[in-house]
């Protein structure tokens, strides 16, 4: 089966290949014979029912520096000419994100969007990780500084970071002094309009934060990343590094709760993210990382199960 694939992402030439998982899975699908486009979600468009793009025609190698060849333009229409769209653009999860979810919502009944779009603008990373408080550290969304001090008085240490922040960007930690707390609270304010989350610190994260990647649901491979020398953060976009793990029992506890709800929802492809074997920070569903890192430690061809999973999938059942 060769299969019509959009990829609806940030520009090529800006990826490092080495650990990028949106290019491992074009790699992945053009070794099966899938035909493969490219275009931002800048680039879509909307008229009488039809959502299309500027798309290019693409070929990829694992050549760094050299790894994508573009050929002229086209106009693609996604919901007639395409199978497949991997909606893979980073955040922020802001409205050109939701806009995006929205138009792609439009032909879903045609085209395999994956993850699904509706689902994906209904589960912001660190807003349905709520729904799984169970597993959470203690945690406060506000925007209230009074609300921020009590948590901070009741929890020793904290930490505060952006509700749609991305990549490790914009976390720190406050100290039971609270010392610069409310300066932080008012940058946080004058920054973004919604609330923030605060949590209490885990010093288990100097062990490492696991990334665990789930397929339809299922487990397929884990990966511990481990901060950098005078961090907190331990993602691998601001210095973390990661080492091969292991899953402990109550992370497995955790993926099967979680499993089911992500295949009803249409999550194909999710990272969960647990600090010190038991908690719960975050559910990725909007653009996850971590399955080149899997591959190299534990051999698993996640981006092969990624495929397997999306061409099970397809012929679309019909609407009723």
């Amino acid at each position: 089966m060769s299969l019509t694939v959009a990829v609806q992402m940030d520009p090529l030439d800006s990826i490092n290949i080495a650990g990028d998982s949106t290019f491992a899975l074009m790699i992945a699908a053009q070794a099966r014979g899938h035909s493969l486009f490219h275009y931002t979600a800048e680039d879509l468009n909307y008229a009488d029912g039809r959502v299309w793009a500027k798309a290019h025609p693409v070929t990829v190698q694992r050549v760094a520096g050299d790894h994508f060849r573009f050929e002229a333009p086209v106009t693609l229409d996604l919901g007639e000419q395409a199978d497949v769209v991997l909606m893979r653009q980073d955040p922020p999860f802001d409205l050109g994100y939701i806009t995006a979810t929205h138009l792609l919502e439009r032909i879903a009944d045609r085209t395999l969007v994956v993850n699904n779009p509706r689902s994906v603008r209904n589960a912001p990373e660190k807003v349905f990780v709520l729904d799984y408080a169970q597993f959470m550290p203690p945690t406060l969304v506000t925007r209230s500084l009074d609300e921020a001090r009590a948590f901070l008085a009741r929890h020793g240490e904290i930490v505060v970071k952006p509700l749609h922040g991305n990549g490790g960007k914009a976390i720190f930690r406050v100290g039971s002094d609270g010392a610069n707390l409310s300066a932080l609270i008012e940058v946080f304010n004058q920054t973004w309009r919604e609330p923030h989350m605060v949590q209490a610190f885990l010093p288990a994260v100097a062990k490492g934060d696991k990334r665990i990647v789930l397929v339809d649901g299922e487990v397929v491979g884990a990966i511990n990343r481990l901060p950098g020398e005078g961090e907190i953060r331990s993602n691998l976009a601001v210095g973390g590094s990661a080492v091969k793990t292991e899953l402990t029992d109550r992370e497995r506890e955790i993926c099967a709760v979680l499993g089911p709800e992500l295949k009803r929802r249409g999550l194909l492809f999710v990272g969960i993210d647990v600090i010190g074997g038991e908690w719960l920070t975050e559910i990725n569903v909007t653009s996850p990382t971590g399955i080149v890192a899997i591959e190299r430690f534990d051999g698993t061809d996640v981006a092969g199960l990624i495929w397997d999973a999306i061409e099970r999938k397809l012929p679309l059942p019909a609407q009723v």
